[in-house]
Parts: structure tokens; sequence; C-alpha cells
């Protein structure tokens, strides 16, 4: 009864008429409402995401950056709102989903290869078709390593190289990134942060990466999604523009300093206040 008494009461909430974002837009959030033990993380949240950009979210620690992506991808449960993909809803649109923590993303009685062949597996390709496109991937990521073993006998950076593999098998119209980072060393990151800029450049795959890392969330993205504390609102939405391929050379620049610079000031505002 208690649960009852304080959950929030959204029937009583009027609904309003859904309203596109504008041209370009991908994703369009409306009214997206998610309480945890009845406070509320999101309440009436709208957000425009751009097709074929990559997306950066960052903001204060607890305002729910991971939330925001997972309830994107449906793998949590919102309690209002509508959330579009080109008009479509999420059970007709392909994504591609690459988590943190890659030693628990993989199936462990699976080769390497076969976990990376699973989602073509579901969708009922042939063995031709699968056996091709796993040669497209092999050759885009310059694997090295043997995709025969288990996951469990490859290095944490082979693990998740095969995870984003793996995400992007079946060509998704959005992947997400969910600190895909954080758990490798600084080589690894390099690395597998360079890979997913040329499978961008290639394909122009809709990407939204969450990161705790500012200099990478910059480095990586064409806008930069700022949030506030919660509940959770948009702070600003940044826009950067630096051509890619971007390089070690594009830390220094006056560009990337300065978007740096300010989203780091837009990020302590919101965390002072």
């Amino acid at each position: 009864m208690s649960e009852v008494l304080n959950a929030p009461l959204f029937a009583d909430v009027p609904v309003a008429p859904f309203k596109a974002g504008p041209a370009g837009t991908h994703i369009t959030i409306r009214g997206l409402t998610k309480y945890f033990a009845g406070w509320p993380l999101y309440e009436n949240f709208d957000l425009n995401i751009p097709k074929s950009k990559i997306v950066s979210v960052f903001g204060p620690n607890g305002c729910g950056k991971s939330t925001l992506i997972n309830m994107i991808a449906g793998l949590v449960p919102i309690d209002s709102g509508e959330i579009l993909f080109d008009g479509k809803s999420l059970k007709d649109t392909k994504i591609g989903y690459v988590f943190q923590n890659y030693r628990e993303a993989m199936f462990p009685w699976m080769r390497t290869i076969d976990n990376i062949a699973y989602p073509l597996k579901l969708e009922g390709r042939s063995k031709a078709e699968v056996d091709r496109r796993m040669a497209e991937l092999v050759a885009s990521f310059d694997v090295k390593f043997d995709l025969k073993r288990y996951p469990y006998e490859l290095s944490g950076g082979q693990q998740q190289t095969a995870s984003i593999m793996r995400a992007l098998a079946p060509n998704p119209e959005v992947l997400f990134l969910d600190e895909p980072f954080s758990a490798l060393d600084f080589e690894m990151t390099l690395f597998i942060r360079e890979k997913l800029q040329e499978v961008f450049m290639q394909t122009g795959t809709t990407m939204l990466l969450v990161s705790h890392d500012l200099e990478e969330a910059v480095y990586l993205a064409d806008q930069v999604l700022l949030l506030t504390k919660r509940p959770t609102k948009v702070a600003e939405i940044l826009n950067y523009g630096d051509a890619r391929p971007r390089t070690l050379e594009t830390l220094s620049s006056v560009s990337f300093v300065d978007m740096k610079k300010l989203s780091l000031e837009i990020f302590q505002r919101e965390v002072r206040r």
C-alpha cells in the first residue's frame, strides 16, 4: 500500500501532443519521466538526438547518464514519455550496445567468433552472409588475436574489441556505448577510439557515448550533451566541428581546448548548484 501511495500519479498528468524534432533528428524523446524510490531522476525530459552524429553524454555524478541511454535502448523501463527513432518504435529499430563491463557482456560458453556472430544468427542470416560480415569486421579492426578462443582467454582490450565488433555486426542504426574505455589501459583506449572513428566515418552510424572522461567525450563528439544534477535536465548542448579523423594533434588545437574548457565550465557550474 505504501508503494502505491508514494508512486507518482502519472495518470493525472495531461499528455502533450508529440512534437517531432527538427530536420536531421534521429532520436526524439518527449516527456521522458523516470522515478527511483519515489524521487524523480528525469521528469518531462525532452531531447532531439541528431542523425549520423556522435553525441557524448556528460554530467555530474548520479545525474543518470547511463540510465538515459539505457532507457533509450530499452534496457531500463520508463515511467512515462515517448521515444521514437526516425518516427519508429524501438522494436522496429536495429541497435547495438557496448557495455562498460566487457567481462560480463560476452557469453563465456561461446567462442569469441561465435559471440561476435550471434546477432547475425539471431537475424537468420545464412552462413555465407555471416562469414562475409565477419571477414569485413576482422579486416576493419585489423584483428590479430585468435577469435576461436573463449572470451575469458583474451585480454581486457581484446574482449572489449570483440564486444564492439559484436555490436556493429548487424550494421545498427544506433550504437550505444556506456563508458566503453573505463576498464581499458591507455594503449587500448587509443586503439579502440580510433577504430570507432573509422567505423563512424565509413558508416555514419548514430552513436551515443557515455563517458566519465571529459577529454575523451569531447574528442569523439560532434555534440556534447551536458546534463544537470537530478531531476536531470539539459544544461547545454555544444556542437564541436573539428574535422575527422581526429588525431593526437587535435588535443592541442585551439578549437578542442576551447570546447573542453567551455564544457568544464558548464559542468562545474552544474555541480556547484
